[in-house]
């Protein structure tokens, strides 16, 4: 009797130590902990590299860069703006027609093109960008063939320099302004549009006036990506020969030794990229328009002009090559033999040697186990912190939600090489964060760049599924005795497993594909298979780095298949 009684005033005094409004803050304090950890201190890490020089405080590092008699620094901001400015104009462009065509008009060729479309999605940045240079380059598939064709003494119209990187940025990243716009056109009102055309106004101003202004959200935040993705875009310079940008001056410091200037460059490019969040965040603010209409989609509109519908047929076909072409160059040459592909416009030989030696040689297999394991250990940090802090953000309530949301999503503002090089600024020598133990030239230091690179799609499709969660169904479980951890484990975590598994698949698949970062801080030991894809390139050895690509892509489609049949909508939200 005596023991119970002791019991009873344990459990009354834990119970209400949880019910404390105060312990919501023991909760995601450890929350904050890991985003100051990995995420602030870095950040703060690589500021002071870029101010302490010697011991000493100065701002000759930003003298330098800001300096009009050497503008090598200079340059490349302005060239990185410039084309981070023109790929969000021709994505947008690209992503916004081809999301109201496909979703407004019924025409021959339609649903295949739907499918296809998200094609661009499968291919890694660096394997997208050797396939555009294998089929459009200076020595690429095309340019050979019509030389060979008309007979003329050089290839017509090599891809490359600044406009080969606009194109490749346009075609693999038009993907996000397609799917943003797609899911915003299916909730458009078209009797909206009728109404404005009634009127009197124009089919240009009903655009401009009345569509535009109501894809307003879609459009900053497929802008925000886009932007952000092409300031951190490395290997389309780095293949079309453009060394004065943002990313290719971080990488060309650090590996001439000038530490400093490199953090100097990455603090500038963390500025950049944070400003032009800031500055979507408040034109989406002042140009925010909601739809308050009753009124329901109508139905595709089909196409009735004979003349009309053989042209669509007659371009979704060329849609379709186009869209397909990148994918099956690389599953051409991953077949051809390394070392005998010269001048001529196709491979001249062939063999399976690539893909056997994908699972039988150790030296080829290790790249591929690397990755693996690496994307692993980092998912399984991210799915348990990511749900913690979508948990904490949609169902506890606590001063600084705004902070823990802005903190968790500042890594994707800022590129791979700076996250990179924030790594390497803050755990080069022993800290408490790291344990007393230096991180640099370690296994754990990919994991954790992959932890704080790619958090926030774990994060964000987990915060949308549990917004769509009725909470009265945990409260239930609580009122009824269930503990906050039954309750958790039982009810919520069920419900939300879709999008918390859509959000890891997508992950997995951005850190396999991860190459900015990677080839910053890996060791031979540690080598990805996106660096190994990218070694194999510049040895000549196209046919093993086609291979590696196929296999990525196998991999990538696989999951992305997998994760919209778990997570439907919630996939994109996560990307």
């Amino acid at each position: 009797m005596k023991a119970e009684l002791q019991q009873a005033p344990a459990a009354t005094r834990r119970k209400s130590i949880m019910a404390s409004p105060s312990f919501v803050y023991v909760l995601v304090s450890p929350l904050f902990l890991i985003l100051l950890a990995y995420v602030i201190y870095p950040l703060f890490e690589t500021f002071v590299a870029s101010i302490k020089v010697d011991e000493v405080i100065t701002w000759k590092n930003y003298a330098r860069f800001f300096s009009l008699e050497h503008t090598a620094n200079l340059e490349a901001l302005w060239t990185s703006i410039y084309i981070s400015v023109l790929s969000v104009i021709s994505c947008g462009i690209v992503g916004v027609t081809m999301a109201f065509l496909l979703e407004r008009y019924e025409f021959p060729g339609r649903k295949i093109l739907s499918v296809l479309a998200l094609v661009p999605m499968a291919l890694p940045p660096l394997i997208g960008v050797l396939s555009f240079t294998f089929l459009y380059g200076e020595s690429g598939i095309f340019p050979r063939a019509i030389k060979e064709l008309l007979g003329l003494s050089q290839v017509p119209f090599p891809l490359k320099g600044f406009w080969g990187v606009v194109v490749v940025h346009t075609f693999t990243m038009y993907t996000y302004f397609f799917m943003t716009a797609t899911a915003a056109i299916k909730g458009l009102d078209p009797s909206l549009e009728e109404a404005a055309a009634s009127l009197g106004a124009s089919r240009l101003t009903v655009w401009r006036r009345v569509i535009l202004p109501m894809l307003t959200p879609a459009m900053v935040a497929s802008s925000l990506l886009v932007f952000m993705v092409s300031m951190a875009s490395y290997t389309a310079p780095l293949i079309f020969g453009i060394d004065r940008t943002m990313t290719m001056q971080i990488y060309l410091s650090r590996t001439n030794g000038d530490l400093d200037m490199a953090a100097t460059q990455s603090t500038i490019l963390s500025i950049v990229s944070v400003l032009f969040l800031l500055i979507m965040r408040w034109y989406q603010g002042v140009r925010n328009y909601q739809n308050l209409s009753k009124g329901v989609s109508v139905h595709r509109t089909e196409i009735k002009s004979k003349a009309v519908r053989y042209i669509a047929m007659v371009l979704s076909f060329i849609g379709t090559i186009i869209l397909m072409l990148p994918i099956l160059v690389l599953v051409l040459i991953s077949f051809s033999v390394d070392g005998t592909w010269t001048v001529q416009i196709l491979p001249p030989q062939y063999t399976l040697d690539h893909y056997l030696d994908l699972f039988t040689d150790s030296k080829t297999w290790r790249p591929i186990v690397n990755s693996l394991q690496l994307s692993a250990i980092a998912c399984v940090g991210i799915v348990l912190f990511g749900v913690a802090a979508a948990y904490s953000m949609v169902r506890l309530k606590f001063r600084g939600k705004t902070l823990l949301d802005v903190l968790i999503m500042l890594p994707w503002a800022l590129p791979g090489t700076v996250v990179a090089v924030n790594l390497i600024a803050a755990f080069s020598q022993p800290t408490v964060f790291s344990f007393g133990q230096v991180l640099i030239g370690t296994f754990w230091i990919i994991p954790l760049a992959y932890f704080v690179r790619h958090l926030p799609l774990v994060f964000r499709s987990t915060s949308a599924t549990l917004m769509q969660m009725d909470p009265s169904v945990e409260e239930a479980a609580r009122n009824l005795g269930a503990s906050w951890w039954y309750s958790f484990r039982r009810v919520v975590f069920p419900m939300a497993l879709g999008g918390i598994l859509a959000g890891t698949l997508l992950a997995f698949v951005q850190c396999i594909g991860e190459f900015v970062a990677s080839i910053l801080i890996f060791t031979p030991r540690t080598t990805p298979l996106s660096v190994a894809v990218f070694q194999r390139m510049y040895s000549f050895e196209f046919g093993t780095a086609c291979a590696y690509g196929v296999l990525q892509i196998i991999v990538i489609i696989v999951v992305l298949f997998i994760s919209r049949k778990l997570g439907g909508d919630k996939a994109g939200t996560a990307i």
